[in-house]
């Protein structure tokens, strides 16, 4: 294993001999880990040194930082034009022959990394059937798909994959073969969790039998592993120039030409070597990332950086105008812009500086552990006359949960070459506030309790507590709430209409 990196430390105190004594038995622990791979895989053996080594700088920015918090008296006004209305940009002229120009600039990369379990089902989350058996990597597949053949172009798509998904994914890949788009994948790092109380790897080898006991360190990661896969150098060579980057679950997110070209062809002063879509945030998004001015640059502001005393403030979604100090209107869609050239500049002078963010978690024995993570987005500081464009809302429709899946299932949205837009029998353009139950959890669980999905063109609000069934041919409008109390069963009937009712546990139905 290399050798260790010095680490500078400030004057000699009780807490820094603390934290000198953290780092070294961290770094004692992880050559011992490092002993464990096996002697005749110098491959495995280099990923995971650079791993290591990788981890080790997390580790000892970690220990010390002294706050995780923003400096709320530093956060400074955005500049003008920090954050462009999407109908600015969206003005210009975009005939085919500048599509194909600029399509031929472009690299789609998906983060690919998670997994589907928190909708209860196993292996990655892109696999999880969404729409008439099509799952999110088939339709970013038709959609990548149908830009080359409509524009003649060879717009590749890059998966980023974790240690949790990339078996599963290399697998499923072999049935695009036949498909007009160049797939590539790499996988982002394996770093160790870390036993809360000892402040040391929970892990006793590196070997793939306890898998428990690492974890993907958030999509920050994006950067250095696009490099070190040779990926970023081997684009920019073929003449590539920027990137989209994108949740995979995220069905708005598809190549958007007014963006693209804004970048490609700046309509005044200098270009932008970085854009954050972000989008007006609404009652259900408070608790998402914005951007702010701090120490004169445009900065992600994430609701973990943010002291308990101004949580209700970052979380508010009237109280600011326009003319506030701390305008928090906008929310990052993790919908990001970059030029690639920028990116490895930034790599390779190792100048990207992003908040680690500190994630507790309990694992099924009970342990509590670390895991260390960045966030992509939180760049945007980094690169030269960053911005973000105020998108509309369809370019955010991720599926979280059973109830975004309902959503994007129903005939709310049309389908057409994995691209989903509402419809245009929905007169309001607004998505309708869906909860569902713990019921309707995971997916299995939810698709069973659906005959159909219900008719949702005039819904607005649907909630839906305990054992409750839908026939088949069920129009939901207005605002519905069905409550089936414990040990009762809602069975909403074939053909039946609601509209703004309350159906409750003894199968009253009430004008809401």
């Amino acid at each position: 294993m290399a050798a260790a990196t010095t680490m500078q430390w400030a004057p000699h105190d009780y807490q820094l001999l603390a934290k000198q004594d953290a780092y070294r038995a961290m770094e004692a622990e992880l050559k011992k880990l490092f002993d464990t791979a096996p002697q005749d895989d110098p491959a495995k053996k280099e990923t995971l040194q650079k791993d290591f080594e990788g981890f080790k700088k997390l580790f000892t920015r970690f220990l010390q930082e002294k706050s995780p918090h923003i400096n709320w008296e530093k956060i400074q006004p955005l500049r003008e034009g920090a954050v462009l209305p999407y109908a600015d940009i969206s003005q210009r002229e975009l005939t085919p022959e500048i599509c194909s120009n600029l399509l031929s600039k472009l690299v789609v990369l998906k983060l690919n990394g998670g997994l589907g379990t928190s909708m209860g089902c196993k292996g990655p989350k892109s696999l999880i059937s969404v729409r008439s058996g099509l799952t999110f990597l088939d339709l970013t597949v038709q959609q990548i798909e149908d830009l080359n053949r409509r524009y003649n172009s060879e717009v590749p798509l890059v998966l980023m994959n974790s240690f949790n998904t990339d078996e599963d994914t290399e697998k499923i890949l072999r049935k695009y073969k036949s498909c007009q788009v160049k797939i590539f994948t790499f996988n982002q790092s394996r770093y160790p969790r870390i036993n809360k109380e000892s402040l040391l790897p929970i892990a006793t080898d590196v070997s793939d039998s306890n898998l428990e006991a690492w974890y993907p360190p958030g999509h920050g990661d994006t950067y250095k592993a696009f490099a070190e896969s040779g990926l970023l150098e081997q684009f920019i060579k073929e003449g590539k120039e920027f990137v989209f980057v994108s949740n995979i679950d995220n069905l708005g997110a598809t190549v958007d030409f007014s963006i693209l070209n804004h970048m490609v062809n700046p309509p005044n002063g200098p270009m932008s070597e970085y854009v954050m879509e972000v989008t007006d945030k609404t009652r259900a998004d408070v608790k998402g990332g914005t951007l702010v001015g701090y120490e004169d640059k445009l900065r992600l502001l994430e609701i973990a950086q943010v002291h308990k005393d101004h949580v209700d403030e970052f979380k508010s979604v009237t109280k600011f105008n326009k003319d506030s100090k701390f305008f928090c209107r906008f929310f990052n869609t993790n919908n990001l812009w970059m030029k690639l050239s920028a990116m490895k500049r930034l790599v390779d002078k190792n100048e990207l500086d992003m908040e680690v963010i500190v994630n507790n978690k309990t694992l099924g024995d009970g342990l509590g552990v670390i895991q260390l993570e960045t966030a992509v987005g939180a760049a945007i500081k980094n690169f030269d006359n960053a911005i973000g464009v105020n998108v509309p809302r369809s370019r955010f429709l991720p599926v979280k949960k059973t109830s975004d899946l309902l959503l994007v299932m129903s005939n709310l949205y049309d389908m057409d070459n994995g691209f989903l837009d509402m419809s245009a029998k929905r007169q309001f353009k607004t998505v309708p506030l869906v909860k569902l139950g713990s019921h309707f959890e995971k997916v299995q669980e939810f698709l069973r309790r659906f005959e159909n999905i219900p008719d949702m063109l005039e819904l607005d609000h649907l909630t839906v507590s305990g054992d409750v069934t839908f026939g088949k041919d069920v129009s939901l409008k207005g605002t519905v709430i069905i409550v089936a109390e414990h040990g009762n069963r809602i069975n909403i009937p074939p053909g039946a209409v609601l509209e703004n009712k309350i159906v409750s546990g003894n199968l009253r139905i009430l004008d809401h």
